[in-house]
């Protein structure tokens, strides 16, 4: 997800990850899981105050040391 610089701080980040999550619970996923990078600090912030958390990276992640993957359960 990417938001232009001048349009940022107006919770627009906020509104996509959460229709995202919306999205998904409609589809019958139980969580949703996330790959971001250390240099995307905001990135990583908007997912914490979201209720994710960090977990061990994953898959094609595993072994990068740039990446942050994170986990939120969107058990309704």
């Amino acid at each position: 997800m990417f938001v232009r610089p001048e349009r940022r701080g107006r919770g627009i980040a906020r509104s996509i990850l959460s229709e995202l999550e919306t999205w998904a619970g409609e589809l019958g996923f139980l969580e949703c899981i996330l790959e971001t990078g250390l240099k995307q600090p905001e990135a990583i912030e908007l997912y914490r105050k979201s209720g994710y958390e960090t977990i061990p990276n994953y898959g094609q992640y595993e072994g990068v040391e740039n990446s942050v993957c994170m986990r939120k359960s969107i058990l309704k």
